[in-house]
């Protein structure tokens, strides 16, 4: 959205006498000092502006904590590749990666410490899980370009310093290869000699109805889920989607979402108790608010293209302020999902509570919602 949404941006700071001294909050814990001053940072990122790193296999551009200061939870990755284009065989030894389908299709294969291995193919919608450490790679299938979303439980990850298999076997002694595969050491004279990352090559046969028996030991928890084909939450004011480690077993420190908004619908105002929430905007105009206490707010405007990042435990709400509908997938560091939601909050306690902690008459509460709405129109 560039320039214009973020001169747009609304930032309350916290007024009147401060118990706590300069900062205006009570100590945090180790968290990341941009949250500790008296205006909230943006939680806006500008995804489309970013540098994309390209090869004749595709493009790749990230979002860490050193461009977005208040993600130091989670990092991204947008990721596009032609038919053929492979990422390489690599891992990565800091993060877990749980990844979203945009569009196209791709083949990922991957082992993990027990040697069980596991080939699949994926289509738009589609959610993939590998723990950390696990090997893995990623290749188009064309017959269009195929675009994911990949998002990290680690803040200060980067895709461009991952562990990849060229770059390993180009900077070992060809005489320890040799005695490592068996072979002679000229072998690999003609191997890169430098990490290729991203590289094209010939699209790959469909796989078969069933594995070729004793080809591969395939894995007890599948890192595919079909996202899209999970029936929605639907409320007045949209849908939900969620897959936490209780749809997708494997899936153990993040839970995904995809999250659809109607035009002048809202997800009402609520926090995650237990983790970070990374959005990413695929479609539709939006407004968030996050609420940091002590009187900070910080509302700023989302587009298509956008990232969004809200901080463990920090008070948010998302309007729909366009024409059609909003879509944003949702990214959270914890393979369980909580949500606390103040509409449900406010209904589980006594009408004389709320009147005394409000100052106003008990009669007050008497049209208010009695539970969580989620999503009001």
């Amino acid at each position: 959205m560039g320039a214009a949404a973020a001169t747009g941006s609304l930032i309350v700071a916290a007024s009147g006498s401060n118990t706590y001294g300069d900062g205006g909050q009570p100590p945090f814990g180790p968290g990341p000092s941009v949250l500790q001053g008296k205006e909230l940072p943006s939680f806006r990122f500008d995804f489309s502006a970013q540098k994309p790193r390209t090869s004749d296999g595709g493009w790749a551009k990230e979002a860490t904590v050193l461009k977005f200061p208040v993600s130091e939870k989670l990092a991204a990755v947008l990721m596009q590749l032609v038919p053929g284009g492979l990422r390489e065989l690599h891992w990565h030894a800091n993060a877990a990666e749980w990844a979203y389908v945009i569009k196209g299709r791709c083949r990922v294969t991957t082992i993990d410490p027990d040697g069980r291995s596991e080939i699949v193919d994926f289509n738009p919608g589609d959610v993939w899980y590998f723990p950390r450490g696990h090997g893995h790679s990623i290749q188009g299938l064309g017959p269009d370009d195929c675009e994911f979303l990949l998002v990290f439980d680690n803040g200060y990850f980067s895709e461009f310093g991952t562990f990849s298999i060229t770059d390993w076997i180009g900077h070992a002694p060809a005489e320890v290869l040799s005695k490592n595969f068996g072979v002679p050491p000229s072998t690999f004279a003609s191997f890169p000699k430098d990490e290729v990352y991203l590289v094209k090559g010939e699209v790959p046969a469909p796989l078969p109805p069933e594995p070729v028996p004793g080809s591969l030991d395939i894995p007890a928890l599948s890192h595919r889920y079909p996202f899209l084909a999970q029936r929605p939450q639907i409320f007045e004011g949209g849908t939900l989607r969620l897959v936490s480690e209780r749809e997708f077993p494997i899936s153990t420190t993040m839970t995904g979402g995809l999250l659809q908004i109607k035009p002048g619908g809202m997800r009402e105002l609520h926090w995650h108790p237990n983790a970070d929430e990374w959005q990413y905007y695929l479609k539709g105009k939006a407004r968030m608010t996050v609420f940091g206490s002590g009187g900070r707010a910080r509302t700023e405007e989302f587009a298509a293209g956008d990232v969004g990042y809200v901080p463990q435990g920090f008070g948010h709400y998302i309007e729909n302020i366009g024409p059609d509908d909003l879509e944003v997938v949702l990214a959270f560091n914890s393979g369980i999902y909580q949500s606390i939601s103040i509409t449900a909050w406010m209904a589980a306690n006594p009408a004389l509570l709320l009147s005394t902690n409000f100052g106003v008459p008990q009669s007050v509460f008497a049209s208010f919602p009695k539970g969580e709405t989620t999503m009001p129109d």
